[in-house]
């Protein structure tokens, strides 16, 4: 076989484990899963596992990417703000994929976490894409608003209703967040995306 082969056959076998990894941490989150368990849905030993990504940290940061990737690709064109909720809504269907990224977000404040630069670049490009969302939202509706401290509010809200969600699931994610769009004069259910 040739070199092309084997490499696309490593990014195909690479791509199944991130599928079950995603379906493992979905179910049972981040305490409740280890390698040994991805291993065993993929066929493989925890050792052929970290063939593919060397570290847990890094199958992990590689499963809450591939998380993201999915959440964009069902956005179907919608701008950033009303995806906030959309994907708030659909993580109450993952409570092990929420969990698994908030303690991997945590864990990555740490600039030697092998996740750090993956976060700082998810958050600074979030951020950036609602930034500009917001400021055609604030100036079509007049608002007084600094788009840029909104930004960081509505992720930090976003966050922190996970967080709570995550400590008592009677707490409706999203309703909390449309409801603080709402009173910021920020609905984003008029977005036609």
């Amino acid at each position: 076989m040739s070199a092309r082969g084997e490499y696309a056959k490593g990014v195909q076998r690479r791509e199944e484990i991130l599928e079950a990894a995603l379906t493992v941490f979905a179910r049972s989150g981040y305490q409740g899963t280890s390698l040994r368990e991805v291993a065993e849905v993929t066929g493989m030993t925890p050792a052929g596992l970290l063939h593919y990504f060397g570290t847990r940290e890094a199958m992990l940061t590689e499963v809450v990417r591939r998380k993201e990737e999915l959440a964009r690709a069902t956005a179907n064109g919608a701008s950033v703000l009303p995806r906030m909720g959309r994907s708030l809504r659909m993580n109450a269907d993952v409570p092990g994929l929420v969990r698994l990224q908030a303690v991997l977000a945590a864990q990555a404040a740490d600039p030697e976490h092998p996740a750090h630069e993956y976060f700082v670049e998810r958050y600074g490009g979030i951020r950036e894409r609602l930034e500009a969302d917001l400021r055609e939202r604030i100036a079509a509706r007049g608002l007084d608003l600094d788009a840029t401290k909104v930004a960081a509010i509505l992720i930090a809200v976003a966050d922190g209703i996970q967080l709570q969600w995550m400590l008592d699931p009677s707490i409706g994610m999203a309703d909390h967040f449309d409801y603080l769009l709402a009173a910021l004069g920020l609905d984003a259910t008029d977005d036609d995306s």
